[in-house]
């Protein structure tokens, strides 16, 4: 029986220390894994699509397909599924909701690699862009260190207010933080480098396909530029185009095993993930493994023969 895990159904099985410990491991082993593959093209229309394959990680049973299609005016703004399959036969184990799937496993390696990058100090938050996304980071975050302080920018300023102090501009939310998040939809760049300073860490989640953009090119030259995959950031993320040098650029993997420095100098951080596919499978793993325990997921059976009833 194939498990139909709705985003009520991910959310409710998700335990958070759980998903982060699945994540951070996931990075360290990295450098076991197969080459990762995303596939992506533009839809007539305003969407995109995006396949994520295949998501695997070493001691998992399991590996995971995603299709995503991303609508920015709609909500939820993602939509598809991730399927979960049985690493000996193929069996399909669960169907799971991809935005809610896609928002925490991205929220929680932003998190993980925030905690990393930041000063042990840094307390304060910016969010630019305060949907979904930077929710979930957030939340995050919340478990790795203490935020005293969040300042948020939105185009809704009703939706920034929901989850921080509301600020005017994307400029007075950093000029006011240690820690940067951008979680938008920007193909314009939202900070120049005349924003940085000493010790500013920033994590942008729009450099998730190409033409996307929040941080000038600038702003990533004067900074040590973090990555979660070097040859796909410079397929379709950040080094992609006439971005900052790939060479330059150091992969989170690197960071969490130790064997790269987090801050060797007081230089500005950015982490501009792309998004890789074992980290689906970090998550929906376990959510799998707690919703069959729970036993409250619907479940269907796709090889009922015909007829039956």
């Amino acid at each position: 029986m194939t498990l139909l895990l709705s985003r009520a159904d991910v959310e409710a099985a998700l335990d958070l220390p759980t998903a982060l410990a699945a994540l951070d491991a996931g990075f360290r082993t990295a450098d076991r894994l197969p080459p990762a593959h995303r596939v992506g093209t533009a839809l007539p229309g305003p969407g995109t699509a995006m396949c994520l394959l295949p998501g695997l990680l070493p001691d998992v049973p399991a590996y995971t397909v995603k299709v995503n299609a991303k609508f920015p005016g709609a909500t939820p703004a993602l939509r598809g599924i991730v399927c979960l399959h049985s690493l000996a036969d193929g069996e399909l184990l669960a169907l799971l909701d991809s935005a809610s799937v896609t928002a925490w496993r991205t929220g929680l390696a932003a998190a993980l690699a925030t905690h990393a990058l930041a000063p042990e100090h840094a307390r304060t938050v910016a969010v630019i862009g305060a949907g979904a996304q930077s929710r979930t980071t957030l939340r995050a975050l919340r478990t790795l260190r203490p935020v005293d302080e969040v300042y948020a920018y939105d185009l809704d300023p009703d939706r920034a207010a929901a989850i921080g102090r509301a600020v005017p501009t994307a400029r007075a939310a950093v000029e006011a933080a240690d820690i940067v998040i951008t979680a938008t939809w920007s193909r314009e760049p939202l900070l120049d480098a005349d924003v940085l300073r000493p010790g500013l860490h920033l994590t942008a989640l729009g450099f998730d396909e190409r033409g996307k953009t929040e941080l000038s090119p600038a702003l990533l030259r004067a900074s040590r530029l973090v990555v979660d995959d070097r040859a796909l950031a410079t397929a379709s993320g950040v080094l992609h185009g006439s971005g900052p040098d790939p060479d330059r650029a150091v992969e989170l993997a690197d960071v969490l095993r130790g064997t790269v420095p987090a801050r060797p100098d007081d230089r500005p951080t950015v982490f501009a993930p792309i998004g890789l596919p074992w980290q689906d499978l970090a998550l929906a793993w376990p959510v799998h493994l707690a919703a069959r325990s729970a036993g409250s997921a619907s479940a269907f059976d796709f090889h009922r023969p015909p007829g039956f009833h």
